[in-house]
């Protein structure tokens, strides 16, 4: 009787799934600062893994030392030129919302001489920006709303970037946490798909692997390069808002937009800014910069990622809405990972004893 009663007690099963309920929302809640870091710092570990088995392979590192080598390098390599693009992002974005603020007059640079020969839109941008210059109010009247508001996005962004990019460099430390230990982060993975799924949890395991792996690489990796190569050359020509200009291009290159629309207007307004030889050279930079996706790509995607572009589209853009420039990436590879093993569960006919 007691045992009956034990099992069916209604009010016992409600207690303890209420219990269990509070302790994992809490859990949640207590870790939530973090979750996106860690999560990006998986995906890290995940792209990176192959270079991580190069290192040791070529250098006999132990696992603890070669995660170490890498993390450094990885630090060096990619957050120096980040901060320096977040740095030029933050005062710029300063800047704007300065002059947007009211009781602020609006400034704008006259445009160089060398504007009114440019090809077909020459004269007409000349004249229009030599009246902005000289009366930007009633030049830009009809927009100084929209423009305020984007000041107050400007900063918003701006701010978030620099969270970002504190929440990247953490990224990296624990990926590198995970490298070196990446046979029981395995062993659990496959666990937890065995415990969902009954026993395909190594089929499931080995497919997000190679799907986080395709994206990371083949479009996040290259998405970053080509925004921090193109930031540089942005800094190093002494382009207005090469902060504001670069996270443009990071946006563009994440959901598979051709950074060249932004590279190529860029590189003829260096010609009437700046001498012949440094803009030529500025040219051959950005058109480098910007095929450097059409060559990688291909390699880096020999597999594919079979996500539709409008998936990465969605959760680049939603990552980078709801949880700001580390969300850019984390969405993009959660979405991806998300469609494709829904659509394996689709595609999972069931048996005939199942039926």
């Amino acid at each position: 009787m007691s045992d009956n009663h034990q099992q069916c007690d209604p009010i016992d099963a409600a207690i303890r799934i209420g219990l269990i309920a509070l302790l994992a929302g809490w859990s949640i809640y207590i870790a939530s600062p973090f979750i996106g870091a860690v999560v990006w710092g998986g995906i890290i570990a995940i792209g990176s893994y192959p270079l991580y088995q190069w290192l040791q392979k070529k250098t006999g590192l132990g696992k603890n030392m070669a995660a170490t080598v890498l993390t450094l390098v990885m630090l060096t390599i990619l957050v120096v030129p980040s901060v320096m693009l977040s740095g030029a992002l933050i005062e710029e974005a300063s800047d704007i919302s300065g002059y947007m603020q009211d009781g602020h007059e609006l400034s704008i640079p006259p445009p160089p001489d060398n504007v009114a020969n440019w090809p077909v839109v020459g004269r007409k941008l000349h004249s229009f920006w030599t009246h902005a210059a000289e009366n930007p109010r009633e030049a830009l009247g009809n927009i100084e709303p929209q423009l305020k508001m984007l000041g107050k996005w400007l900063i918003g962004a701006a701010a978030g970037t620099g969270l970002g990019i504190l929440m990247f460099i953490f990224s990296i430390i624990i990926a590198g946490i995970f490298l070196a230990t990446a046979s029981k982060g395995r062993a659990a993975s496959v666990a937890i798909f065995d415990r969902l799924t009954g026993n395909r949890g190594e089929e499931l395991t080995n497919l997000s692997r190679s799907t986080v792996r395709s994206v990371v690489n083949g479009i996040l990796g290259i998405a970053i390069i080509q925004t921090l190569l193109a930031g540089l050359g942005f800094l190093a020509m002494g382009i207005p808002g090469a902060g504001i200009l670069a996270l443009i291009c990071l946006v563009l290159a994440v959901v598979q937009i051709d950074i060249l629309i932004i590279l190529i207007p860029l590189s003829i307004y260096a010609f009437s800014s700046a001498g012949t030889g440094a803009a030529v050279l500025f040219l051959i930079w950005n058109i480098a910069v910007g095929l450097m996706n059409n060559i990688l790509k291909p390699i880096l995607l020999a597999r594919g990622v079979k996500a539709p572009m409008a998936i990465i589209f969605i959760g680049a853009i939603g990552g980078l809405i709801a949880h700001g420039l580390v969300g850019l990436f984390v969405g993009a590879v959660v979405l991806v990972l998300a469609y494709t093993l829904f659509t394996l569960w689709l595609d999972d006919k069931p048996t005939s004893q199942d039926a």
